[in-house]
């Protein structure tokens, strides 16, 4: 299949090599230095949007925000430009479920298809095609694209409509933020009452407290590294997306807005680049 990608970064970059492994022909933009391996292992690159367009059946998006995805889908040059009719635009980025909707009925005004279908599990999922990926698009469009999505990630759940997928990461991005915020206060209490907080992870594991947050951003914590991952700067977005969905919807999120506070007070740190599980440096690392 001739399939567009626009979008390499820590995610996508790995998620194209992906693709490409599986046979699939792909034209790729936003190509950086640290991209020859993607061309080198065949893709090829491509000045615009539009370009990436013009040469794919399936065009995928992995980009970090919601203007992003308009410019890149309806803006100058963009893929609206080089649509071909019947080609399929997925946008795997986080976004706004809103917006999700009015660009995909620009697509389908085009003659193209859209699926929402956002992602959970970070860089080390999107390298070992093992995502957890949230659909969002009419039945025929998501069986014509689930062998991609197959390529991709292993649970992969079809929400409903246009915009149920970005809803849905919504509601990880809640959960997310919540447990990770948990699990580096826990960490912390265990510091600072002379516990070592790597066997504190490993007693935990065995019981309620046990998740993959606990596991994963727990060892992160505890060896105190904080490479992305997925960066603060990202999640922090994303749960301004679930405080906007929140507040259309009537509901409150008390906890999110004390985890956003948290990720602003990080992000005024500079901290926006490193990992979410660097939250746990607000609280242990009380000098910093």
């Amino acid at each position: 299949m001739r399939i567009g990608f626009i979008g390499l970064g820590v995610m996508g970059a790995p998620m194209a090599l992906n693709l490409l492994k599986a046979g699939h022909t792909l034209t790729v933009h936003r190509v950086r230095e640290r991209h020859q391996g993607l061309l080198e292992a065949g893709a090829v690159a491509a000045d615009s949007p539009q370009e990436v367009a013009e040469k794919s059946q399936v065009i995928v998006l992995m980009l970090p925000d919601t203007p992003d995805v308009e410019k890149a889908v309806i803006g100058a040059d963009g893929v609206l430009s080089g649509l071909q009719e019947g080609s399929l635009v997925i946008d795997m980025s986080s976004i706004s479920p809103v917006v999700t909707k009015d660009v995909a009925a620009s697509v389908r005004r085009a003659g193209g298809e859209y699926i929402d279908a956002p992602v959970s599990g970070g860089e080390a999922g999107a390298r070992e095609g093992a995502l957890t990926i949230f659909l969002g698009g009419s039945e025929a469009a998501v069986e014509e694209a689930m062998p991609l999505f197959q390529t991709l990630g292993k649970n992969i759940t079809h929400m409903g409509e246009v915009g149920a997928g970005q809803a849905t990461k919504v509601v990880n991005q809640i959960i997310v933020g919540l447990t990770i915020e948990a699990v580096a206060e826990g960490l912390s209490v265990a510091e600072a009452s002379g516990i070592d907080a790597g066997k504190a992870r490993e007693a935990l594991s065995g019981g309620f407290a046990s998740s993959r947050i606990l596991e994963m951003h727990g060892q992160r914590m505890v060896n105190r590294t904080f490479d992305p991952g997925f960066r603060i700067r990202l999640h922090r977005k994303d749960l301004g997306l679930a405080l906007a969905a929140a507040e259309h919807h009537g509901v409150e999120l008390p906890g999110i807005e004390v985890v956003a506070r948290q990720m602003d007070k990080a992000l005024a740190k500079d901290w926006g680049e490193l990992d979410h599980a660097a939250l746990f440096r607000l609280i242990a690392e009380r000098d910093v």
